[in-house]
Parts: C-alpha cells; structure tokens; sequence
C-alpha cells in the first residue's frame, strides 16, 4: 500500500513537472536580452544572480579603462570605455542583431580609474537619434543619475546608443543593457507607440529601506529588471511606513510584469498631515507619464469604503475618489492608475488627499515622453559615411551615428533640412581648410538636395565627378584650391540652378563646356583661373578646333603610323649606311694587293705579247742555229 502511493505520488509530481514545463514551452521564447561590459576584453559574470555581460568588441571607437563605480546600485564591472574629444564630438554603440521590438535601454556610466583624470564628466546621451539624458554637474553622488533608461520600439534590427560630447570632460560608459520587454509594457492611450520613447525620470518603491533592481525582487524577465530607489518617508511627521509579508494578488501580470515585492510596502498619511504629497524635479515644457502603484496592506482597512482619497497632478485632480478595495477587487491586490500630464515648471507634485481615512501609496513611477526624432535618409547617410572615408575626413570631426539628430548634436560641416517626406535629408556640405587629403567620390550624387557643396582649401585630388551633374538642385560647387585634373565634364552644365562655381587653383585642362560659358550670361559667377590647361571661355586661352572623337582617335592613329613608318625609313637607312662603311674600310685595307696585281697581269699579258711576235718572225726566216 505504501509502495501505491509513493508511485502516485511521484506520478503525480512528474505530471506536474510535465505541465510545468509544457506552459513554459508554450509561452515563447525568452525575451532578448543583451548586457555589454564596456572596455571588457573577455565575458564577464557579476554576482549576485550570475548575470552575462558580453566584451566590448567592435562596437565603437574610443579607449578601454579601468573604471571606478560611482554608486553601489552600478554593475561590479572593472572597466569601462571613455571617448576623447579628439577622436569627434558623437561616438555611439552600433548594436547589430536586436529582433524587431519593445526595449529597456539602459547605460551606466563610471569614472576613469586614472590619476589627473577628469572625474566627472558631463555629456548628452541618445537613443536611436532622438536625446534622452543629459548628465548633470554633480551626478556620479546620486545613485539614481548613474544610469540613463528608455523605453523604446527598435525596428531595423539594430540599436544605436550616441554619446555626445558638450565640451566638460570625455564621455565614459560602464555598461549597456537591451532588455526586451512586452509590446504592450507601459501602453498608455494618450501617447503611446513607435513615435514615442518613455525617458524614466524616477522610480520609487515606498516605505522600503534599500534601493534595488526587481531581479531581487523576483520580477519577471518580461518586466526589463527596473531599478526602484527606495523612500522611506516623503518628509518629517508626513507619513508612516506599512509592510506586509503576505502574497499580492494581480502583481506580475502582462503587460507590465510588475514585482510582488514592490507592493508589499508603503507610505500613509498621518492625522497631523493628512496629505500625501511628493515632489520630484523633472525637466520643463515637458509631457510625463506618471504610474502610480496601490495595494490595501494596511490591516485597519478591510472593507469599501474604509480608505477613499482624491489624486492631484500639480493641484489638478487627477483620479478621484479612490478606493483601493473596490477598484482593485480585494484587498492584497495590485492597482496601477496611469496619467500624462504636461508640465511647464520644473517640479512635479503628486498629492493624495483624504476624503475618508488616510491616504497610500505603494510606489511611483514617472516618465517623460520624448517624441522620436525623425531620422536622416538611409541612402544620404550611406553616401556620407562613403564620403568620410573617400575624403579622408579628421577625427576630430566625428561623423557618427545620425548626421541630423538628435537635432542638438548635428554632424559639423553637414546642413539639414527637413523634407516633405518626414524625414531629414543633406542639403549643404562646408568642409573647407579641414585638411581632407582624398578624392571626391561618384557616391555624392546620392545626396539628392544638395543645394551647396563647398571643399575649397583643401588637397582633394583626382577628376570631377561627372555625377555632380544629376543633382539638379545645386546652386554653389566650390572647389577652389585643390588639386582637381583632367577636364570639366559636359554634365555640369545640365546643372541649371547652379549660380556660383569655382573651380580655380586646380589642375584642370581641356575645353569648359559651352553649356557653362552660356551661363555667364544669366548673372552666373563662375571662377576657372588658375587651371593652366583649360580654355574656351573668355578669360581663358583659345581653344583649337574643335574635333569629335572619332576625329581624335584617327589623328591619333595616323601619328602613330607614321611614327612607325619613320622609324622604319630610319633604321633601313641607317643599315644601308652601315654596309657602305664597311665595303669602303675592305677596300682600303686590300688596296697595295690589288696594285700588285694588276701590275702582274699587265706584264703577263706584254710578255704574252712579245712572245708571239718572236714566234711568228722565227717562223718566217727559220730555224736559228746555235754554235
């Protein structure tokens, strides 16, 4: 019998793993999440949860350091990495792989652990182009300003965290977190969606004595591991702590995913103030979204009606007549009110005023809402970013990240306009006397609205691009002082809105277009001198006939043909020569032999001669006897 029911039992167990396991199963994948150490060379663990931060690779530029924390709630990270006004004002985290979706975006930022070193700096932070944080004189003594978060929809697969440069100090990142949470998470009716990001402004957890993050609350990972800073009181005598170990009922429940813990404490209102209030500074002419948590904990209250109070936004009545238990359903039971308000001053005043009892609260959270920016054209910053490496742009002069936003932080050298489109667009570039030392790509022709161009005082090189002549809207090309060659293309004249080119102080040569020289006499100030080889304006050398291609090619041929042909002609002459010279040096060397013998021949044939008269005389008078 016993052994039966140890068997159903442990039937009875597996089932319940199986169930277990088949509900995780069939909740979907976990959310993504992505933890990088700044400047770390290898992964690291932190404790207490053993939680994953990835190293610092091929992120961004910048220097890895040792790096001191600044508050006890920082990551235990040993390093960071900081950025040096000399390498540009914007550097940012280019973070690839990020599935489409809703993020916590988080940055902690530390302090350089080296001697003489600037120990607070002040810079601006932005996500996805639009600003969110900037830190203030004073930050790294305030737990709560050690990090910047947002809430935002992250659409293209990657995420970009800009960290820009305000001249005080060198800007220095701890670490970086992407916490994917609900779709859902924080909707709010009034704003709400892809256009808005939800800067976090504060957190706080009421009537608990320790600031943390929900992981040690056994949050759910749905909920982005939030930081809460505790309060234990919002003034002397104003208020008295509530805590309770019981469950809460509707805690961690979607969208929000919100901890138990976080309802298990909170502030009431004494009979000496019977007014809950908190003030909390928040930045000006701004919308918040303001969340207000509320749970019945409180063991005097245990029936409607018992506890009801008013909620007021800066003295405005923003929910009223609560009533915890009737709203929530019961005690123990989680509640979250949510309000957008705009605000014109600097503070923002939450008051719970009693109508019956006292008033609660378990905890606030207060967001800005930040409309996103609009970005740059895909394709113009493409063509930029072509441009910077072909013009071999400074450092100095950054060129990171959106080259229009956040509009405080625009690219130097690049002007913006805003188009009909919704979306920014280039339409001037002034990088004169920069020192760029490359060539000017054919890539420049994909910045559409360009309506000026000025790289004069440099050391460009190489040709004109003849793609100059599409973009249609261009009104000034200055180029002046460079060392532009070859000739001006015929396509520059398709450019009718043009109304100042200089092009002198090249090394340009060759005819300037007709359609050009006609636009000198629509008021049109152009600029060729200097360029030793050009001609056929007036101002500028005559130019010779003018001949079409074909033309050109067979001139070219027919040089070449006789070219060859004299050569021939030389080099047959010369042989000929050559054989000349040789017969004349044989023939005065043998000159003593062939006198010789023709002195011989002559007398061979005298003797012949006289011979044959002697013969013929002895045949006439006869034999001649010898005594």
């Amino acid at each position: 019998m016993h052994f039966v029911v140890t068997m159903l039992r442990f039937r009875l167990l597996w089932l319940l793993v199986f169930c277990s396991a088949l509900s995780s199963s069939s909740a979907g994948p976990p959310p993504f999440a992505m933890r990088i150490s700044c400047g770390a060379r290898q992964n690291v663990h932190t404790p207490p949860t053993n939680t994953l931060w990835y190293k610092d690779f091929a992120y961004t530029g910048g220097v890895p350091a040792k790096a001191t924390r600044t508050s006890f709630i920082s990551p235990p990270l040993q390093t960071l990495r900081y950025f040096p006004l000399s390498g540009g004002p914007e550097h940012c985290y280019s973070i690839n792989g990020v599935p489409k979706g809703h993020y916590s975006v988080r940055m902690f930022f530390g302090l350089v652990k080296l001697p003489n070193f600037d120990n607070e700096p002040l810079f601006d932070v932005s996500v996805e182009g639009t600003q969110i944080f900037s830190l203030q004189s004073g930050w790294s003594t305030q737990d709560d300003q050690a990090f910047a978060e947002a809430l935002v929809f992250l659409m293209n697969n990657t995420a970009s965290l800009c960290f820009h440069s305000t001249g005080h100090g060198d800007p220095a990142i701890l670490s970086i977190e992407i916490l994917q949470v609900d779709d859902k998470a924080y909707y709010s009716s009034q704003m709400w969606g892809q256009g808005a990001i939800f800067r976090t402004a504060t957190r706080l957890s009421c009537g608990t004595g320790k600031s943390k993050f929900d992981v040690d609350y056994s949050g759910d990972h749905w909920g982005g591991d939030r930081f809460w800073k505790a309060i234990s009181t919002f003034g002397p005598s104003s208020d008295r702590p509530r805590s309770t170990e019981n469950s809460i009922e509707q805690a961690s429940k979607s969208p929000n995913f919100y901890p138990e813990a976080l309802y298990q404490s909170a502030l009431v209102s004494t009979d000496d103030q019977p007014d809950l209030t908190n003030i909390i500074d928040v930045e000006p002419n701004g919308n918040y979204s303001i969340w207000l948590h509320f749970a019945e904990i409180d063991s005097s209250v245990t029936d409607v009606g018992q506890r009801v109070f008013d909620v007021l936004i800066n003295g405005d009545v923003a929910f009223e007549a609560v009533d915890i238990i009737k709203m929530s359903g019961g005690r123990y039971t989680a509640l979250v009110l949510n309000t957008t308000v705009a605000i014109n001053g600097r503070t923002l005043t939450i008051t719970l005023h009693p109508i019956k009892g006292h008033a609660i609260i378990n905890a606030i959270e207060v967001f800005e809402v930040v409309i996103a920016e609009s970005k740059t054209l895909p394709e113009e910053v493409r063509a930029l970013q072509t441009l910077k490496k072909a013009l071999g742009l400074p450092l100095r002069l950054g060129w990171n990240g959106d080259p229009c936003v956040p509009q405080q932080h625009p690219w130097s050298g690049a002007d913006c306009q805003f188009s009909s489109s919704g979306k920014w667009v280039i339409d001037g570039l002034g990088l004169d006397n920069q020192g760029l030392r490359g060539f000017l790509p054919d890539e420049i022709s994909s910045l559409h609205h360009l309506r000026s161009i000025n790289l004069s005082g440099n050391n460009v090189h190489g040709i004109i691009p003849s793609s100059l002549g599409t973009i249609s809207s261009l009104e000034i090309l200055d180029l002046s002082y460079n060392f532009f060659n070859g000739s001006i293309s015929e396509t520059l004249g398709q450019l009718t809105s043009l109304r100042m080119l200089n092009l002198n102080g090249n090394s340009l040569s060759g005819r300037v277009p007709a359609a050009l020289g006609g636009r000198l006499l629509h008021r049109a100030s152009f600029n060729f001198t200097d360029n030793a080889g050009l001609c056929g304006i007036p101002g500028l050398p005559t130019c010779g006939p003018h001949l079409s291609v074909g033309a050109k090619v067979g001139i070219a041929l027919g040089a070449l043909l006789s070219l060859l042909l004299i050569v021939i002609c030389s080099v047959c002459w010369w042989k000929r020569r050559q054989n000349i010279l040789r017969a004349r040096q044989l023939a005065t060397r043998d000159a003593p032999y062939a006198k010789a013998r023709t002195h011989l021949a002559r007398d061979i044939q005298m003797t012949r001669h006289n011979n044959h008269g002697h013969s013929r005389t002895a045949a006439e008078t006869g034999p001649i006897l010898l005594s």
